[in-house]
């Protein structure tokens, strides 16, 4: 079995990888489990996001590492909330931000959004890196198109996962089978591109 630190301590991210990579023979360790803490984000895109996060969490841990970088963006905030999705109201909170707190200030920001004109997805960025100096890290990257709905749907998920709207399954993200979910998500697919190329 091998072992990979997730460069996260968000455990829904933690519980949604290790579900995925277990049937490869990989167990995914989150590096909170390590003490290894956060790194400040000061990438511009997913990518540079993902790999500061990736060797900060190789070179703590020795291991080989996976991070992450995922977040919302909405067409008619001009790409936002972005690389800024986790910490969307910081600015309205002044301190730590929730998931709650993010969803309430895109709902207000889109209120005056009309249905058709609300389009969106969500990207996922996903680097792997064999050590901290790996001068090739895998890059993988996964986009789940949807709508954002008017009010908040369903208790699955994380994030914005209540008001994503999928139009052809008529229901949220948060409204999904866990199973499901995996399949299409931006997550999911990027993944699903990683585990090919850790084969």
């Amino acid at each position: 079995m091998t072992t990979i630190v997730l460069a996260t301590g968000n455990q829904g991210k933690v519980n949604e990888l290790a579900q995925l990579l277990a049937e490869q023979g990989i167990s995914i360790v989150p590096q909170s489990d390590f003490n290894v803490p956060d790194v400040a984000e000061t990438g511009t895109t997913f990518v540079e996001n993902a790999i500061i996060k990736a060797r900060h969490a190789a070179s703590i841990t020795g291991l080989p590492a996976i991070a992450d970088d995922s977040g919302l963006e909405v067409d008619a905030l001009q790409g936002a909330p972005g690389v800024y999705s986790a910490r969307y109201a910081q600015d309205i909170t002044q301190g730590n931000v929730t998931d709650e707190d993010n969803t309430n200030k895109l709902l207000n920001a889109l209120e005056n959004t009309p249905d058709d004109q609300r389009s969106a997805r969500f990207h996922c960025v996903l680097v792997y890196m064999k050590h901290a100096q790996d001068p090739t890290p895998i890059i993988c990257h996964g986009v789940w198109e949807g709508s954002i709905c008017r009010e908040k749907q369903g208790d699955q998920g994380f994030g914005y996962d209540p008001v994503f709207f999928q139009e052809k399954l008529q229901m949220t993200s948060a409204q999904l089978p866990r199973d499901i979910k995996n399949k299409l998500s931006h997550r999911g697919q990027a993944l699903q591109q990683l585990v090919q190329r850790l084969k």
